[in-house]
């Protein structure tokens, strides 16, 4: 994931890494929302605003300047599939300016406001060749389930499956309150994979858009006569009656998707996600904490399922990120073990001004364009607070979380 994201978002002909595997006595960790990219994204956004000092440039125009086009290419040597970054820079402008402005005039000797940005990318998939399987099932009541082993933890599963099937089955003209949704149940549902690497509205959408366009096609009642009358589709009771099976499988693999070789080159990805963070921080030099009063995020996630569930990951995800900058620690297993003690952000330290505009560009890859979300909204935010810092008081957290002690004694040195 390092050599995934590290620089991710911007054309860099060249780049070098070494990762070293080590044994520690820290605390173990595995898999969360946005594995590995808060981490590789935190270094190469910080250091991007450390370059755009360097060379004198504002942080918006060095990425902007540098933001995939057509021609470029990832960290890993792939080609983008969406090319939004640009787009969403540009649009961010105006809001950026305002915000500075706002930092500018709110800013007292004791109270510094300042803004930062950063760019988050993340893919959507298992790393290399990935898939999913789907049933539809027919039912004699008029409705029609979509039978899945998409598992749930929050994310909205069962509107993702009942989008993606209603989207699929327009022609057939049924009412969404006719679609039903099954939880996984590994005796009964087909194999979906895990619920995890924001794979699932890609590969298990993809798989159920395959089953809904089966059943299309097999329930298609043939159009005839010189007015070419007919047509429709056929009925439950029909299909039972012409003996014709009223379940239809469907099976949906990302076969471009190639693991990456030793050089970390290849396209472990066919589909990504693309943001611009813009968060607006307040830090308090007497006591060096800081405080989120703004969080603006320009998102592409593909065309949007449903609006309301795809707001409700990238709210909480920056929330997280929140958290993760400024409070979340758990190095220590005695004293970092509940909620409290691992830093976990309360709702004060979350801003009820939190806006975020959609760039719906369509992936070719994507079930009826869709991308994944899940993750994107955890990749960089906490990176965009750490510059917003840098930006308001002149201190470089380099380390996370910026604890108020560690603001505070860098403001002394």
């Amino acid at each position: 994931r390092g050599t995934q994201f590290m620089g991710a978002g911007y054309d860099i002909p060249n780049i070098q890494g070494e990762g070293r595997t080590v044994c520690t006595n820290h605390a173990w960790g595995s898999a969360f929302r946005a594995y590995g990219s808060p981490q590789s994204l935190f270094s190469s956004e910080v250091l991007m605003d450390e370059l755009a000092e360097k060379l004198g440039m504002d942080p918006l125009e060095i990425r902007l300047k540098n933001a995939y086009r057509p021609g470029s290419t990832s960290p890993t040597g792939q080609a983008p599939e969406s090319y939004s970054l640009p787009k969403m820079l540009e649009a961010l402008r105006p809001k950026y300016e305002l915000a500075k402005k706002r930092a500018a005039e709110g800013s007292t000797a004791r109270y510094k406001k300042g803004v930062g940005l950063s760019v988050g990318v993340y893919g959507c998939g298992l790393d290399g060749p990935d898939g999913s399987e789907a049933r539809v099932d027919m039912n004699p009541d008029g409705t029609i389930t979509i039978c899945t082993a998409w598992e749930d933890h929050g994310q909205g599963a069962d509107i993702g499956a009942i989008g993606t099937a209603h989207e699929a089955l327009r022609p057939l003209g049924i009412a969404p309150d006719k679609l039903r949704f099954t939880w996984p149940n590994t005796a009964k549902c087909p194999n979906s994979g895990p619920a995890g690497g924001s794979r699932s509205q890609v590969m298990t959408g993809n798989a159920i858009r395959v089953a809904c366009e089966t059943l299309l096609k097999e329930t298609a009642k043939p159009k005839g006569g010189f007015f070419k009358k007919g047509g429709g589709y056929m009925t439950y009771d029909e299909l039972v009656a012409a003996g014709k099976p009223t379940s239809f499988a469907g099976k949906w693999s990302a076969v471009d998707g190639t693991a990456c070789d030793e050089n970390s080159q290849g396209k472990p990805f066919v589909i990504y996600m693309y943001g611009v963070f813009m968060a607006e921080v307040t830090v308090d030099t007497e006591t060096g904490k800081t405080a989120v009063d703004r969080m603006t995020l320009m998102c592409d996630c593909g065309k949007i399922n449903n609006r309301l569930v795809v707001d409700g990951q990238n709210y909480g995800g920056i929330a997280q990120g929140i958290g993760l900058a400024l409070s979340e620690d758990f190095e220590d297993i005695e004293k970092h073990s509940t909620m409290p003690g691992a830093g976990f952000p309360y709702i004060k330290d979350i801003p009820d001004d939190i806006e975020v505009i959609y760039f719906e560009e369509h992936r070719a890859d994507g079930p009826h364009g869709a991308a994944g979300i899940g993750e994107l909204p955890l990749t960089s935010p906490h990176a965009s607070v750490i510059n917003g810092i840098y930006n308001a008081c002149g201190v470089r957290i380099t380390k996370l979380p910026a604890y108020p002690e560690k603001v505070l004694e860098a403001l002394k040195k």
